[in-house]
Formats: structure tokens, C-alpha cells, sequence
């Protein structure tokens, strides 16, 4: 459907006109009945990331707060501090492996203008259950606060639960098709919010011209069809994830914090083992073709005890990865330093 899609528009040389600024009618109709917020509008940006930045822009100033976690999707933290303002990064390495309403209330301060909250999370696939939304919504309700909800991997969990439908007034969620629909290399995404935010917001975008045409056509095509193929794809996901979990079962010193994993991703921790993430990462890339991300690039903290993986992938390069892994680790560990308690 999304290479027919493509197909048919590259027939048509559709390419070679602007795209409609706003973007896509139909798609921005289909967005805003995926998520079903009565009075959000959705706004289209050329993957969920540049909205991230926007937002960060348009909405924080010199001085501001933001209450953020640690591990996280570091990326929006350092739109963040492009506005002058800074992250209050609670440390989430340990159970629940989330944020909490009481951990955020204790963590205003008078310069607080912002909550953070990613769900399900990026790294470590923590989901988020839907009363623990409701408490941090009420806590941005309450104190007046910008609450700011990533659920890019929202349709990959269990029981999604939108910040948006508690807070309606102060939430901004942010969506892409970038993980759940497979079309990360055509950057689409976009966010929802009140009317108002909207326009503040906007006055960010770069896109004045309007997001890929190709983009939008493969986005619509896979919209138009979500209901028909997203159950197989998260069913095929959990299964993914199982193999990984038994994979990483086998290997003595390495974990999975959170399992399952509500999102397509998750954390392994090789702290036990004295091998550096870094050094998995580029044995995994370079001698087997098996892609990880080594753990500094989302959490400044813990970054030196984990490699994340995502498995929203076709079994045969699950079959690579449970192949690989555990040889990677095995020849690692020979020139690895004894690990410290």
C-alpha cells in the first residue's frame, strides 16, 4: 500500500510541484481521528523531531525549566536548552523505570514552566498506566504548567492513555508515522494542541512551503489502512522482543531492566559484563551488520552501562541479531577489564 502509494505519485511526477502548505487535508483529517482529542488541532512537520524543536522554541525562554528524566530522548532536551532554558532530569534507572506525579510535584520550582513526559519511553520502553498519566496531567492542570506528551511509540503499548484527554488546555502531543507505520527515512510527523498553541508554535515552522510530497502520499497510504495491519505489526513486535529477552537470558551479566517493553525498543545492561556499550555498538555494526545504540546517547548518567535495541523488524533480522549478540559479547568479554561491583 505505501510503495503503490509511492509508485503511483512518482508516476505522476507529483514531485515536481510545491506540495499544499498545510499539508494534506485527508491526512490531517486521518491524524486527528487517530487520536480522537476533541478541540486539537493537528500541524504537520517534517518528522515528529522538527515539532520537538519547535515547540522548545516557541513555547520555553532564558531561564525556564523543564522537568524531564534521565534516561530519555536527550534530543529534545538540548532543543531545550537552545532556548536558554534547562532540564531538571529526575534519575528513572531504577523501579518503575517512569516518572511519577509525587516525583514531578516534588520537583517544581518557581522557575518550572514545563513537564516532559515520553510514554511509552525512549529508551527503555517503560509504558506509562493510564491513572499515573491522569495524576502528572492534573499536576500541569494544577500548577499551571506546559505538559508536553512524545507518544511516538503509542501504538505499540498495551493500553495507550493521551495526557491530552485530562489536560486539554496545556497538552502538546507529538506524533509520527515514523516507527509504527515504517517510513523513518521520509520524515513526517507533527504535533496536536489547542488552537491557540497552534498559532504559537507555527510561527516556528520552517516548512512554510510544506512537508515531502512523497512523504504525505506514503503517510495517507498508511493511515487509510492502520487499522487493518498495526495488530500484526505490534503482535510481531512483542514476539521480536521474546526472542531478544531469551537471547539476552543466556548471557550471565546482562539484563533487561524493563520487560516487556511497551514501545519497539528496550534497554540491555551489560554493566556486569566491563564491556563498553561504544565497543558493542561498532563490534555489532561492523562485523555482523546489526545495528544498537550505545546507551550515551540517551541517558548522560547511565549512558556507560546500556545498549538499546528496536525490534519493530522483520524476523530474519531478529534471526541476525540473536545470532550476533551473544558472539559479540563472547569476544568482547576476552579483552574486557574485570567488571566492578
Amino acid at each position: 500500500m505505501i510503495r503503490g502509494g509511492l509508485e503511483e505519485a512518482i508516476r505522476e511526477r507529483r514531485y515536481e510541484g510545491y506540495p499544499y502548505g498545510p499539508g494534506d487535508p485527508e491526512l490531517l483529517d486521518l491524524v486527528a481521528k487517530d487520536f480522537g482529542l476533541k478541540g486539537a488541532s493537528p500541524f504537520m512537520t517534517a518528522g515528529g523531531t522538527e515539532s520537538l524543536y519547535m515547540i522548545a522554541r516557541a513555547l520555553l525562554s532564558a531561564g525556564d525549566e523543564v522537568i524531564a528524566s534521565d534516561p530519555s530522548y536527550l534530543i529534545i532536551h538540548r532543543f531545550i536548552e537552545l532556548s536558554g532554558a534547562k532540564t531538571v532530569n529526575l534519575d528513572i534507572y531504577a523501579p518503575p523505570y517512569r516518572l511519577t506525579a509525587d516525583r514531578i510535584q516534588e520537583a517544581i520550582g518557581p522557575r518550572t514552566r514545563m513537564i516532559l513526559l515520553i510514554d511509552p519511553l525512549n529508551p527503555l520502553g517503560s509504558g506509562y498506566p493510564r491513572e499515573e498519566v491522569r495524576a502528572i496531567a492534573e499536576v500541569a492542570h494544577d500548577r499551571h504548567l506546559l505538559l508536553l506528551n512524545d507518544v511516538t511509540y503509542r501504538d505499540f503499548a498495551d493500553a495507550p492513555t493521551l495526557a491530552a484527554e485530562f489536560a486539554p488546555e496545556s497538552t502538546i502531543t507529538v506524533w509520527s508515522v515514523s516507527k509504527n507505520c515504517g517510513i523513518a527515512g521520509l520524515r513526517i510527523g507533527g504535533f496536536l494542541a489547542p488552537p491557540e498553541l497552534v498559532r504559537t508554535i507555527g510561527r516556528f515552522n520552517t516548512n512554510d512551503l510544506g512537508v515531502n510530497i512523497l512523504a504525505q502520499v506514503a503517510a495517507l497510504a498508511a493511515l487509510r489502512t492502520k487499522s487493518s495491519w498495526i495488530g500484526e505489526v505490534r503482535r510481531q513486535t512483542r514476539e521480536n522482543g521474546a526472542r531478544i529477552r531469551a537471547t539476552v537470558g543466556g548471557i550471565d551479566g546482562a539484563e533487561l531492566p524493563v520487560y516487556p517493553s511497551q514501545a519497539n525498543m528496550m534497554v540491555i545492561d551489560i554493566a556486569r559484563l566491563g564491556i563498553s556499550p561504544e565497543a558493542v555498538q561498532q563490534e555489532l555494526l561492523e562485523q555482523h551488520g546489526v545495528f544498537v545504540r550505545a546507551g550515551n546517547y540517551l541517558s548522560p548518567t547511565h549512558g556507560q552501562r546500556f545498549v538499546r535495541v528496536s525490534f519493530s523488524n522483520p524476523p530474519a533480522d531478529i534471526d541476525r541479531f540473536v545470532r550476533a549478540f551473544p558472539e559479540a559479547i563472547s569476544k568482547l568479554a576476552v579483552h574486557a577489564p574485570a567488571p566492578t561491583a
